[in-house]
């Protein structure tokens, strides 16, 4: 007799249905397991035998041969444990009778006596079930709540396997498990850290609503204690509202990680890396692929702060993801895509002492050594960062003054949304595009019509500034979302004016 259970495995992010044979035939007692498992995979022999022993469960004593389809892909990991034990019990007719497994699937790792412990990946595995037909997943109950956000499928969370065996067999019935969509509603608006703590620096904070607005990447260049980290941390909260299809995509890429801590995020991802941070964990990768920091980001902001300091082949290796919004990892047994559409916020110092170009305090740099330290940012890199802001030093009236202290966050936020409602007209549902900075250059002629003063504007920056295509199209990308902060179907000068004062630093303090 062949049993059959369903369960699934990661590849990256997305799951894909994995059926679980298993055949138990009266010959010389044996247990293999085939299916290109990995080591976590060909351990659960031990797990599985022993938690049926200590449950006070014969293993059968037959030739069990299990088999993981389809039979060329990789499985890795312990969540398939529980659905190889099950194959089994029902192979050795140790099920009830009335039990059928073609709508559930099974999740989770055993224990050595029987309790099922979680394991990463559960969305997307769930998710992966509901796709294959499943109306029911048995999953451990700590994975329960973030199983219980996909949509159309009934989730149960089991403790142990005599507790499941006990629902199974209809003695103890388990409860579903359910999420209410309105407690995501509230929890997002959670206020965050507040823009009105930052004194003074105006400019740096209209800067920031711009690129929240659109999406665009910024580069802030100061002194050290001009709020260039204050303000990067305050991003994320004026940022646009987080709809749940991003929360739900950017929790998949959490949970794959191992690195989820609620059940679904409920406020845009913030990380911030070290620079001494290798690129592996940057980008992604390893023997077994995981998502790195920009696919973490993925839907939120990627802050590098003191930007030099990182090695100049960690952020080279960032121009392939800004420019596609993806990464794919390719090793020697697998190939995966992991989405990393982030705002790339950058913060460093104009030399090593901070000092270069103050009017207050002596640069103790050479010549030389500033343009070393600068060169270590190079073109291809600013030219993908569509703002670039100077900081200056905050004055001692503006510390003590409350007219400093400027709008909070949510006051920015709200003209934000505003913003983006305005634009939404010229997303096309499916294309994934869902701000002005990832318009595509067909998108940038359609939507980005200027008058007549703006286009002798920009003719003229054109040459004066020695732009490229690509930062042609982003000062374009950057004026649009201007226009769209002021409600104007047309970009006018002062929208272009505004986008251009932006690009300017390339030639302070590059000379490019």
């Amino acid at each position: 007799m062949v049993s059959t259970i369903y369960t699934a495995g990661l590849s990256g992010i997305d799951g894909f249905e994995i059926t679980v044979e298993c055949s138990v035939r009266r010959r010389v007692p044996r247990f293999d397991i085939v299916g290109l498992g990995d080591t976590a995979v060909k351990e659960a022999k031990e797990r599985v035998r022993a938690a049926m022993e200590n449950n006070k469960i014969s293993f059968p004593q037959a030739d069990v041969m299990v088999n993981l389809a389809p039979a060329d892909l990789k499985k890795e990991g312990s969540a398939l444990d529980l659905a190889i034990l099950l194959a089994i019990l029902k192979g050795a007719r140790l099920l009830p009778k009335d039990f059928s497994g073609e709508d559930k699937s099974f999740f989770g790792e055993l224990s050595l006596a029987g309790e099922i412990r979680p394991c990463r990946g559960i969305l997307c595995l769930v998710l992966a079930a509901r796709e294959a037909g499943r109306t029911t997943v048995f999953v451990p109950k700590e994975n329960a709540a973030e199983a219980a956000v996909v949509d159309g499928i009934s989730v149960i969370g089991v403790q142990s396997l005599s507790e499941l065996l006990a629902h199974l067999s209809g003695e103890a019935p388990i409860a579903p498990t359910t999420y209410d969509k309105a407690a995501f509603a509230s929890a997002a608006e959670t206020a965050l850290l507040d823009l009105a703590d930052v004194k003074g620096q105006s400019k740096a904070k209209r800067a920031l609503e711009i690129a929240a607005a659109g999406g665009h990447n910024i580069l802030m260049i100061g002194p050290p204690g001009a709020g260039k980290s204050m303000l990067a941390k305050r991003l994320p909260g004026i940022l646009p509202d987080l709809r749940f299809e991003e929360a739900l995509e950017s929790t998949k890429i959490h949970s794959v990680a191992g690195l989820l801590k609620e059940n679904l995020l409920t406020a845009r991802p913030f990380r911030s890396p070290h620079h001494t941070s290798s690129a592996v964990s940057m980008i992604g990768g390893g023997s077994n692929p995981r998502p790195g920091e920009i696919s973490l980001s993925h839907n939120g902001v990627l802050f590098l702060d003191e930007l030099p300091e990182f090695p100049k082949s960690l952020t080279e290796s960032l121009r392939q993801p800004l420019e596609d919004g993806a990464v794919t990892v390719t090793r020697a047994m697998a190939r995966v895509n992991y989405p990393a559409r982030f705002m790339l916020v950058c913060a460093m110092n104009p030399c090593k002492c901070g000092n270069f170009g103050s009017r207050d305090k002596v640069c103790t740099c050479s010549p030389n050594e500033v343009r070393r330290y600068l060169d270590r940012v190079s073109g291809p890199l600013l030219d993908r960062i569509d703002i670039q802001i100077e900081l200056g030093p905050v004055s001692f009236d503006e510390m003590h003054s409350k007219e400093a202290d400027g709008e909070s966050s949510a006051t920015v936020r709200a003209r934000v949304n505003r913003a983006r409602h305005f634009a939404s007209s010229r997303f096309k549902e499916g294309s994934g595009c869902f701000s002005n900075a990832a318009l595509s250059p067909a998108d940038v002629r359609k939507y980005c019509v200027l008058d007549e003063e703006a286009d002798a504007l920009l003719r003229a920056a054109f040459t004066t500034l020695g732009l490229t295509a690509r930062g042609h199209d982003r000062i374009l990308r950057v004026a649009r979302t201007i226009a769209d902060l002021a409600e104007s179907p047309m970009i006018r000068k002062e929208h272009l004016a505004e986008a251009i004062s932006y690009r300017s630093l390339d030639r302070k303090f590059w000379n490019r």
